[in-house]
């Protein structure tokens, strides 16, 4: 196989695409646009018909933004022109017209917009489908209604401009484009590339001003339009208020609906007439919803930025409570402290409820592209084969301990090893009373592994001195992956052998019966090896199994035999001598244990008892590191 050609570590979904492929493709999805399956959209994805525009083109969403602006113009001007007659036929009227044209170019374009299919999430591109769905659909005729200039229709047709209500309240339909800005705000909420807080933020404070302007506006046109203008609440203040400026009645009006919608109520502006009574109450009801709304938005936007805070309080204070209650010691109790403290503080870093979501492969893909190298560069792993290697890292989970933290107690059982990514680790061991450091492993390095290899209680305490990071494989896990590759199998054993003639003298000594322990190893590999099946023996057992025969469930326990621990004395008795026992593995037969004994003890036995007293007739009922008393 030539370089050009290697393997790369990471699987193919994983490195089909590169990084800006990747950022159009959260663009798409942001966008509450879904590709079909199997694709990716971006600029060169799909081939549309001539004269057909995709509606993730960035050229047409910015056309979308440009348009939310005139929408904004439109939400202030649509209540501000029917309050004020003179703004309506006066200067706004140009700006109201370029504005209706650029609306109106734009129901034209959407005539070539392909549009989403939602039952098959395609984009279809028929330029009739396109129009016959535009066209039936009640988008069409409100488009076109909020857009014609009917005031200016009206006097091509009459000749004359009519100054009449009529065209003020038709000028309103123009607030139908406001779904544009609720569209924009949907698609911003989703957008990672926004901040979510800010977008409902300002979503909340642009539907206050609305409300605050199209209430102050109304409220003048009720005035404007009562029969006596001095008995209107701004006649009161204002004597012939309609003939003064427009800003001053504009002024009025906006400090009356601020006033009234934070319900200060000074009094100095109030109803006066019954009509603007009556506004005032439906105005005060909408203002019990509005304030509501915006309330709860705030305080959940708040509260929703707090969470983890809390939690991490409430977390500290069980823990405190818990230790005062049994009474730990105040090392146990800062360890604790600490270990939950940094829960919450690398709680960013690690994620496991996103991860959690994700595909298999993706998580698989994000293991391999964090940890792939310090697996790899492991004495216990070097040489194994890029398979091998991939099973192992996916499997395995990431962690952080603070400083002064035991991840692996002496004497505790084997379950699983860890790899140092970062940090420093003591190996200590329990002496006189007191912990007695032993040596220190860093980065790339093994701990709890002489347990799970020897399936032996651990020998060492392994305590962090500063912050570190490690990744974990269960015993499990372990031997379930290496089974199948054996060639993998003799590498792992023979780098963890090496590495146990290599170790430090007093580290051997800490380790029971490590003579013993190597040979064993070293025999059970020799035996694998002389019993690994040919190909055609698997295969013949792949057939006999589908025919019907089940596979035998103890073959694992068969490659992999039971070990023990035999005494030659009663449970009761302590021998000088014998205070550790032997470790063996378990033979087929109790006569064949018998023999075993007599040439480990130099005596030969007749009953075989627990370590409780109870008497062994099957070796069957026998577990892992059983303790046996043979005499």
């Amino acid at each position: 196989m030539s370089g050009s050609e290697t393997r790369s570590p990471f699987p193919f979904p994983f490195r089909r695409r590169s990084s800006g492929d990747v950022t159009k493709n959260l663009a798409s999805v942001s966008s509450s646009l879904l590709p079909a399956f199997g694709t990716v959209v971006d600029d060169g994805y799909l081939h549309l018909k001539k004269y057909v525009i995709a509606p993730y083109d960035r050229r047409y969403r910015w056309w979308q933004t440009f348009l939310v602006v005139l929408v904004v113009y439109s939400a202030w001007a649509s209540p501000f022109e029917l309050a004020f007659k003179k703004a309506a036929t006066g200067a706004l009227l140009p700006v109201d017209l370029v504005v209706d044209a650029f609306f109106a170019a734009d129901i034209v374009l959407t005539f070539f917009v392909a549009y989403l299919d939602t039952s098959t999430y395609l984009l279809v591109d028929d330029h009739k489908k396109i129009a016959a769905r535009y066209i039936t659909r009640l988008l069409f005729p409100m488009d076109v209604a909020s857009t014609l200039p009917f005031q200016i229709i009206y006097r091509i047709i009459t000749g004359e401009m009519h100054e009449g209500e009529t065209f003020g309240f038709l000028n309103l339909l123009r607030l139908w484009r406001l779904r544009r800005v609720a569209e924009l705000y949907k698609r911003l909420e989703k957008d990672t590339r926004f901040s979510y807080f800010y977008t409902r933020l300002i979503k909340l404070i642009s539907v206050t001003l609305f409300a605050v302007h199209s209430a102050g506006c109304f409220y003048y046109w009720l005035a404007a339009h009562h029969k006596t203008s001095g008995n209107t609440w701004i006649g009161v203040q204002v004597k012939d208020f309609k003939h003064r400026s427009i800003w001053l009645g504009y002024t009025y009006s906006i400090y009356w609906s601020i006033v009234t919608l934070s319900t200060v109520g000074y009094g100095d502006l109030h109803a006066v007439n019954t009509g603007e009574k009556i506004f005032n109450m439906f105005y005060m009801l909408f203002n019990i919803g509005l304030t509501a709304y915006i309330i709860g938005n705030m305080t959940n936007l708040i509260v929703h930025a707090a969470v983890r805070t809390f939690a991490m309080r409430n977390a500290i204070n069980q823990i405190l409570r818990y230790a005062s209650k049994n009474r730990l010691p105040e090392g146990l109790k800062e360890q604790m402290l600490a270990h939950m403290q940094l829960k919450f503080k690398t709680a960013e870093l690690q994620q496991e409820e996103v991860l959690e979501d994700l595909p298999k492969a993706i998580r698989s893909s994000i293991a391999l592209h964090l940890f792939r190298d310090v697996v790899a560069s492991t004495y216990l792993f070097k040489g194994v084969s890029e398979d091998l290697l991939t099973q192992l890292v996916t499997e395995m989970k990431a962690e952080y301990f603070p400083p002064k933290v035991e991840i692996i107690l002496q004497n505790e059982i084997p379950t699983e090893f860890y790899i140092l990514v970062s940090g420093t680790l003591d190996v200590l061991v329990y002496k006189n009373g007191t912990d007695q450091v032993l040596s220190k492993i860093g980065p790339s390095d093994v701990a709890g592994e002489i347990g799970v290899v020897f399936n032996i209680p651990q020998p060492f305490t392994m305590r962090t001195k500063r912050l570190s990071q490690v990744i974990r494989l269960s015993h499990h896990h372990l031997k379930q992956m290496v089974q199948p590759h054996s060639e993998d199998g003799k590498t792992i054993i023979s780098n963890f052998t090496q590495y146990m003639k290599d170790l430090k003298q007093e580290m051997q000594q800490e380790i029971p019966s490590l003579k013993e322990l190597l040979g064993d190893t070293t025999v059970e590999q020799a035996t694998a090896n002389e019993e690994l099946p040919s190909s055609d023996a698997v295969n013949s057992q792949r057939e006999t199994n589908l025919e019907g025969t089940p596979e035998d469930s103890t073959s694992l326990a068969s490659k992999y035999p039971t070990r023990v621990i035999i005494h030659g004395h009663h449970p009761n008795e302590s021998p000088t001598g014998d205070t550790n026992g032997k470790l063996i593995h378990l033979p087929d037969s109790i006569e064949d244990l018998f023999n075993v004994a007599e040439k480990k003890f130099g005596k030969r036995g007749n009953k075989i008892l627990m370590e409780d007293g109870s008497e062994v007739e099957e070796l069957d009922a026998l577990r892992e590191n059983d303790r046996l008393f043979i005499f």
